[in-house]
């Protein structure tokens, strides 16, 4: 089986060691922010947003691409074009290996957000076996990733570690893109067996009737990756130096959104759900609010124990080399716990 190729991440590299790093380009009070789609993770910045919680605080969006993947966030923030990126982890921490200013500015979920998804003629083994018996049934299956690099990736590569399995060698990763449309179609028309996808696509293959959730580490299914820090905005020291009081603001916003989310009624958070994932269907929205509690931190640090969890995560996959301390990536107001 063939494994996907990197040259989005070799694109990233290039783009940093071939031309100057450039610093912020929009104006005073401005910034511009890119994120990788409108998945569970990003939800805060929407509802931020919404409430007007930015402009309170005293700084205003500019652009706000959809850029598709992590890697191309972290190119955009290099070249100048955004100010901050929302992705990922591993995001962050392939920055911070080319770029030692690379630093994060909030804990968007502090949970592994990627569920495996099997279509429904998938064989096998069922949702309900040991978790090593659900992995090896994904053996030489076509597995649908966003894209080389990711955090999809990088799930697959260590549930396939867990077995003593490879993924470069032991299934098919089939790279489709950030549009839960196009990834829920390729599932339905069998181009793929299996999803390793951002939620909720879970709840979207059920709704469609074309799949189930399989393996979700944000459930519990996967020991030890239960609490890990996994959606984040990130930027660059140049940046936070530069433009210290809108990134505070913006880190004030943020926080706003997230407390929001955990206190507001349920009904209010479906709202702004439908609006957020337009063209949802109805039944995948009923466990969202709930789901959003249990992964979105109250406040927008960085534990200690989440973050070494995600470092050994990380280490375990092998995607990212010399990886960060959490003193060097984590700013201090971030650190919660910290003395």
């Amino acid at each position: 089986m063939r494994r996907a190729v990197l040259p989005v991440l070799a694109a990233l590299v290039l783009a940093v060691t071939g031309c100057a790093q450039r610093s912020s380009t929009t104006p005073p009070g401005v910034l511009n922010v890119g994120q990788i789609s409108n998945s569970v993770a990003f939800f805060p910045l929407f509802v931020a947003e919404q409430k007007g919680y930015f402009t309170q605080e005293g700084v205003r969006l500019g652009e706000r691409p959809r850029l598709g993947t992590g890697a191309k966030v972290a190119a955009a923030l290099k070249s100048g074009s955004i100010d901050l990126g929302a992705g990922v982890l591993t995001d962050a921490l392939n920055l911070a290996r080319i770029d030692d200013k690379g630093r994060l500015v909030a804990n968007l979920v502090d949970r592994y957000y990627v569920d495996v998804v099997v279509g429904s003629s998938f064989t096998g083994a069922a949702a309900g076996d040991p978790l090593d018996q659900r992995i090896r049934a994904l053996r030489g299956k076509k597995i649908g990733i966003t894209g080389p690099g990711s955090g999809t990736e990088a799930l697959v590569t260590y549930l396939f570690g867990k077995v003593g399995l490879n993924s470069a060698t032991d299934c098919e990763l089939v790279n489709l893109g950030s549009t839960a449309a196009s990834a829920l179609g390729a599932l339905k028309a069998g181009r793929v067996d299996a999803l390793a996808f951002f939620q909720p696509i879970a709840q979207q293959a059920a709704a469609a009737g074309i799949g189930t959730r399989f393996i979700s580490p944000a459930a519990g299914d996967v020991p030890g990756l239960e609490r890990t820090a996994h959606g984040v905005v990130f930027t660059t020291q140049r940046i936070i130096d530069k433009k210290p009081k809108e990134v505070a603001a913006f880190q004030n916003a943020l926080g706003r959104a997230q407390r929001f989310i955990h206190e507001a009624d349920p009904a209010e958070i479906t709202r702004m759900l439908t609006v957020y994932l337009k063209g949802i269907d109805p039944k995948a929205l009923a466990e969202l609010p709930g789901l959003m509690r249990a992964e979105i931190p109250a406040e927008i640090g960085f534990s200690r124990a989440s973050f070494d969890t995600a470092i050994a995560f990380h280490r375990a996959t092998g995607l990212v080399k010399h990886l960060p301390a959490y003193e060097q990536i984590v700013p201090p107001a971030l650190r919660i716990g910290a003395p």
